[in-house]
This record gives C-alpha cells, structure tokens and sequence, in this order.
C-alpha cells in the first residue's frame, strides 16, 4: 500500500530542489570549497565523502524533528477528542499539501511566508554552526549537517505538517526522512552536476505535474478528514 504522506514528501525534496539550492547552496558551495586535500583519495571521492557525511546529518535532523513533532501530537491526542483531534491535524496536513504543490507548479508562493517562524531558533543555532568552520573531518561534516539541518525552509515547515498529522514518532521520522533523501540529489549535485539537475527540475512541465501531483494529495487527505466527519 502506498503511503501518500512518504511519497509526497519524498516529491516535495526532489522537486523543491531550486528552492533548496537558492537556500543552502551558497552554503554548500562555502562548505566545499574549504574541505581539506586528501593525500590517498581523488578530490572528487574526497568531497562527496564529506557531503555525504553533511547530507546525512541534516537528514538526522529532519527525522528526528519529524519524530518530535509526531510523538508530541501524539501525546496530546490523549488530552483532546482522539477522533476531531486527529481530523483537525489532517485537515491542516492536507491544505499544507496543497499549498506546497502550488509552490512546486508555481502558481502560489505563500508557503515560503512561514520561514519567518525558524528566524527566531536560527539565531540561538547560527552563532554555534559557525564555531564547527572551517570543516576538517568527517564528524565535523556529520555535526555540521545537523545544525544546519534547522535552517529556516519552507518546504520543511510545511512537510513537518505531514509529521503532526501522522500522529506517530516512528511515521513523523519516515516522512521527514524521506522528505531528506528526496533533496540530497539537489544538495550533492551542487558544483558538480547542478546545471543538469536543476534545468530538468526548473521543467515547467516537470513542475507542473509534480505539483499538481501533490494537490491531488492534498485533496485526499482532506477527503479522508471530511469523510471522518460523517
């Protein structure tokens, strides 16, 4: 059975891989460019261990925000009326879903409005991703890519929706991992196949469909919720 919630995850970090670049990929290009020279390793093999290392990391960090968020709703599901509770939450996953694939077919851009809402942590986490530069080992990468795992991105504000509504720590942590692996192909081919990779990802087709694709599982979801409501 297909889980529509992993699925359009996994769309929105591969197809949202323009938003991704403009957001981390000044910080990724930083990144790379100061990785130490390896004496018994290509450059190339070199640096894509170290990405990988990077990648791995913020990708922990989006599961494990996914598993907090899930785990904490539900905890609270406890509190309220199990069945309204659950139907709230997916009401709001769904209308998260639709607004993101608007953005995906760009035809609407509010979701990038809630970025204003990570500003606030960012600052306590800034001044700390800072402290771990220049990166010279493998751990350093690993640790590095967690902190920077919470930089302020729409897409991930919208897909930890989709955790809440999962109302499960195990199903929150799939579905931001997944939201992860979708965008590590934009993330590792920044400066060495970025040109190729993001001209099929800017494809107004390909973008128009992959959007419309996750409308039409927005739309479910809130089909779901409403038919609970009978």
């Amino acid at each position: 059975m297909i889980d529509y919630n992993v699925t359009g995850a996994f769309l929105v970090g591969l197809m949202g891989a323009g938003h991704c670049i403009g957001m981390c990929g000044g910080l990724i290009g930083a990144f790379s460019s100061q990785l130490p020279k390896s004496r018994h390793q290509s450059q190339f093999v070199s640096q894509l261990r170290f990405m990988l290392s990077y990648n791995l990391g913020r990708i922990l960090s989006y599961a494990l925000a996914g598993a907090l968020v899930g785990g904490s709703a539900s905890a609270l599901a406890l509190l309220f009326d199990i069945d309204l509770y659950l139907i709230t939450l997916r009401v709001i996953a769904g209308l998260m879903m639709i607004a993101t694939g608007l953005y995906i077919a760009k035809i609407w851009s509010g979701v990038v409005q809630i970025e204003r809402v990570g500003k606030y942590l960012w600052r306590f986490l800034s001044p700390l991703a800072k402290r771990i530069l220049p990166i010279q080992t493998m751990p350093q990468a690993f640790v590095g890519g967690m902190l920077w795992g919470w930089l302020p991105c729409g897409l991930v504000y919208s897909t930890l929706t989709w955790a809440v509504a999962a109302n499960s720590a195990q199903q929150g942590a799939m579905i931001m991992a997944a939201f992860g692996l979708g965008t590590l192909p934009a993330l590792l081919s920044v400066g060495m196949a970025a040109n190729l990779f993001g001209r099929w990802v800017q494809n107004r087709a390909v973008r128009l469909i992959s959007g419309l694709i996750l409308v039409l599982f927005g739309l479910q979801t809130l089909y779901i919720a409403i038919a609970q409501l009978r």
